[in-house]
């Protein structure tokens, strides 16, 4: 038995995604499938928790200091997974990437600024924009053969000259696209031409699928560091996202102290806990598990697709990266609220609603998979039966 095949009992130990998911989508714990919140139903790896361990048998939890650990290990497993070479005084560390992307707003734009998004995308990014006072710029992507695509020349038309900064997913949440070099050199070439601050938000660039390979945008483009704003985290690779660290990485002097200013300004610094858990992550133990869980998560995302698309006119996106299934029910013929209702009622399953991550994502709904198999197989199932007078 795989070490990921272990159900663990969630609820009742302060989960958002399952403790809430009554209270948000009418789905009991007791009887449901929680499939929203993007972490996984499986325990990190023996690294992370002998971290802890020792730090409880220690006993006292003062201030953190002394980083060099901790920053050698970000910038090791930048090299040796990704092929990106960073320097340790690149690194900030925030509470989270939604932390993260906050104090970009901060840094690098002012209140009534516009901010560009590919949308649909992760549904934080607008939340923390318009929480803000900035406006949110949309950028549709473009379905071609089932996945997303860029429409630059659109994407110029719709510019103002009122934008400061774009954010980019890459991988894409939730439509789980690895964008290619070219793409990445497209949207590069997109924020030189209107003068934007470039973060790339790449949180999930280690759960990227067997036959795809996903590029740092600072790889691809290295022309354009002096506006390009890098963030990455241990959060979903190791599905820690309670130790709430991120990696915001800046290469350009003159960017790197302007963040440093807005975060001296709000008095961050990161928690202990974070940092050790991080560091014991990003380690050649770390990196062995994450080999076994993309293999794992391949393997659910095989059995949630063949079992969601032979369901008459519903249809899950390719997915390339992440373990965010993107689910399309336009070809039912259902309203929005009817197809909804069947998932969340029928079948007793919480998931994502569509239209929070933004124009395009009306007829979608996005499902977690990051679990025990037999929770996938029993989601299919449930599906599959809630929809059955369609078969």
């Amino acid at each position: 038995m795989s070490r990921f095949d272990e159900v663990i009992d969630r609820v009742g130990t302060h989960s958002t995604k399952w403790d809430q998911m009554e209270e948000r989508y009418g789905v009991s714990p007791a009887e449901g499938l929680a499939m929203w919140v993007a972490d996984m139903d499986f325990r990190p790896p023996a690294c992370v928790s002998a971290a802890l361990q020792g730090m409880v048998d220690h006993g006292i939890y003062g201030y953190f200091g002394d980083d060099r650990d901790y920053r050698a290990a970000i910038c090791w497993w930048m090299e040796t997974r990704h092929g990106w070479s960073v320097q340790p005084e690149w690194i900030f560390s925030t509470h989270g990437l939604v932390n993260g992307t906050a104090m970009c707003l901060h840094a690098y734009t002012q209140p009534g600024d516009g901010v560009v998004l590919f949308t649909p995308v992760y549904h934080a990014f607008a939340r923390v924009i318009r929480a803000a006072g900035r406006t949110v710029v949309e950028c549709p992507l473009v379905l071609r053969d089932g996945i997303y695509e860029m429409d630059f020349d659109g994407y110029d038309a719709l510019m103002t000259g009122a934008e400061r900064m774009v954010i980019l997913c890459s991988p894409h949440n939730p439509g789980g696209r690895v964008w290619s070099a070219e793409e990445l050199r497209g949207v590069a070439d997109f924020a030189a031409r209107h003068d934007l601050v470039l973060v790339s938000d790449e949180i999930h660039h280690d759960l990227v699928m067997p036959g795809h390979t996903h590029v740092p945008m600072a790889v691809a483009a290295p022309d354009i560091a002096d506006r390009l704003v890098m963030m990455t985290a241990t959060s979903k690779t190791f599905n820690i996202a309670g130790a709430h660290v991120g990696n915001v990485i800046v290469p350009d002097a003159a960017l790197r102290a302007r963040f440093g200013q807005a975060m001296a300004g709000m008095g961050i610094s990161p928690n202990s806990f974070g940092l050790f858990m991080a560091t014991a992550a990003y380690s050649p133990e770390g990196a062995a598990w994450v080999d076994e869980l993309v293999t794992y998560l391949d393997g659910n995302r095989r059995l949630f697709d063949e079992g969601i698309n032979a369901i008459p006119g519903v249809a899950s996106m390719p997915m390339q990266a992440t373990y965010l299934a993107w689910v399309d029910f336009a070809g039912t013929g259902m309203a929005r609220e009817e197809f909804t209702r069947r998932v969340e009622q029928d079948a007793k399953i919480a998931v994502n609603h569509g239209p929070t991550f933004g124009y395009g994502g009306e007829r979608y709904l996005r499902f977690n998979f990051a679990m025990p198999r037999a929770r996938v197989e029993e989601a299919v199932a449930r599906m599959q039966r809630a929809f059955g007078d369609l078969q």
